[in-house]
């Protein structure tokens, strides 16, 4: 997956803007507020930190080790980092990013959620 291709995948979920709270080689991407993924586009390798449910994360780390490791400079429990340029096919990374966001959009209050539903 292309940075470009990581890129237009976050955006491309409903609601979901890129900001650089951090500097301005860090992409965050968020929904309605909310962190779920954040990646340095120019890295190489190519890396995004994803929100992950602590099983799944745990059992995905297993079944791709080296390119899903815990959560740099996040929680551990419940962050991965996931390198996106090669290793893992794209469909992989395309379904984490997405579990990652429907794990914050779960997370958020009912009326926001129900805000995302609507046209």
């Amino acid at each position: 997956m292309s940075p470009e291709d990581l890129r237009d995948l976050c955006l491309s979920l409903n609601a979901s803007v890129e900001d650089f709270p951090f500097n301005p080689e860090t992409s965050v991407f968020k929904v309605l507020g909310k962190m779920f993924a954040l990646s340095s586009l120019d890295g190489r390798p190519l890396t995004v930190n994803l929100k992950c449910d602590p099983d799944d994360a745990i059992r995905l780390r297993g079944e791709y080790p080296g390119l899903v490791v815990p959560g740099w400079h996040m929680n551990k429990r419940h962050w991965n980092t996931v390198t996106a340029d090669g290793g893992l096919p794209d469909r992989v990374v395309r379904e984490l990013v997405e579990d990652s966001y429907d794990l914050v959009v779960a997370g958020l209050p009912r009326a926001e959620r129900l805000r995302l539903d609507r046209p």
